[in-house]
């Protein structure tokens, strides 16, 4: 699972911005099911920037959420984020010039357009 939230920063909030990103980082970082996870900063728009995390599934992001230490240093920073979708299956990857083809585990109904259901 790969979780990708962005973030609009004024440049004066920026410092103490990736104060609590870090924080944050490092919240989920300590949690079961955490694979690696970066924050970063647009090049081309230093008000920009996001936080990105993956996990070996969706439950172990969920069960993450839950945790005391990400309530407190992740989940308020969570909330500035860009309002849109931030969890993402993972349906292909790439390492050592070889990629590795996925599955899906959603539900084939939800792949339907909801015009032909």
């Amino acid at each position: 699972m790969l979780v990708v939230n962005r973030f609009a920063v004024d440049a004066a909030a920026a410092d103490g911005f990736a104060d609590r990103a870090r924080e944050a980082l490092a919240a989920f970082a300590a949690c079961t099911g955490f694979t690696d996870g970066q924050l970063g900063r647009a090049a081309d728009d230093p008000t920009r920037w996001c936080l990105v995390t993956r996990w070996q599934s969706v439950g172990a992001y969920r069960r993450a959420l839950g945790s005391y230490q990400v309530k407190v240093a992740a989940t308020p920073l969570l909330a500035e984020s860009v309002e849109e979708p931030s969890a993402y299956e993972v349906l292909a990857s790439a390492a050592d010039g070889v990629v590795t083809v996925g599955t899906s585990d959603r539900s084939p109904t939800y792949d339907t357009p909801d015009d032909t259901r």
